[in-house]
């Protein structure tokens, strides 16, 4: 992922998140988020692109420490996007607040998926399986022990579905101060969890 995918990964997130809060807080906000993932130098961000249009993207980081470096350096900026969704909702200020500075909650130690989304124009495409292989290899090269991610737990069928298939396992799971039911995966680097990687994509 690259600066000028930025504009094209927010699209793609809004069209796949939406009701989603991230989605809630804007464009905007997203672009901001985006950057910094593209900034800083222990990120790892792929594009999948069907000729010069991007149609899914994967982003994260090699540690969970992105969330607090983020809002230390970029603060006034996410503050000035979030601005609008503050006024629309005052409420979710704690809830902004946890996002900016506290990664998502997980037991395990490795490079964590933040995020991967397909345009819904084009799911089915095998983008998400490279998108997903993309940031585990990448994960593996910098030497992270495992990958780990969070994402609901209940009406959320095909995204379980396809993170298993895509040898994750749950490590944990636990609820949100807002009430969401949340898995974690994980997907070690150990021989068997090689093997199941390799069968799967």
């Amino acid at each position: 992922m690259l600066m000028k995918d930025v504009d094209a990964v927010t699209s793609v997130h809004l069209a796949a998140f939406q009701g989603f809060f991230l989605s809630f807080l804007g464009p905007r906000f997203l672009r901001e988020l985006y950057r910094a993932i593209v900034s800083e130098k222990d990120s790892i961000a792929f594009v999948a692109a069907d000729d010069a249009r991007v149609i899914g993207f994967v982003a994260g980081s090699g540690s969970d420490g992105f969330y607090r470096t983020a809002a230390r350096r970029r603060w006034f900026r996410f503050a000035l996007a979030s601005a609008g969704a503050l006024l629309r909702k005052p409420s979710i200020a704690p809830r902004l607040v946890r996002a900016l500075y506290e990664p998502p909650r997980t037991s395990s130690e490795g490079a964590l998926l933040m995020s991967l989304a397909v345009d819904p124009a084009v799911q089915r495409s095998g983008a998400g399986r490279l998108l997903s292989r993309a940031f585990v290899e990448r994960a593996r090269e910098r030497g992270a022990p495992a990958v780990v991610l969070t994402t609901d737990k209940l009406g959320n069928d095909a995204v379980n579905a396809f993170y298993r298939g895509q040898g994750f396992s749950v490590a944990d799971e636990y609820v949100t101060p807002e009430g969401r039911a949340m898995y974690e995966y994980k997907l070690s680097f150990s021989a068997s969890a090689r093997e199941r990687t390799d069968r799967s994509c």
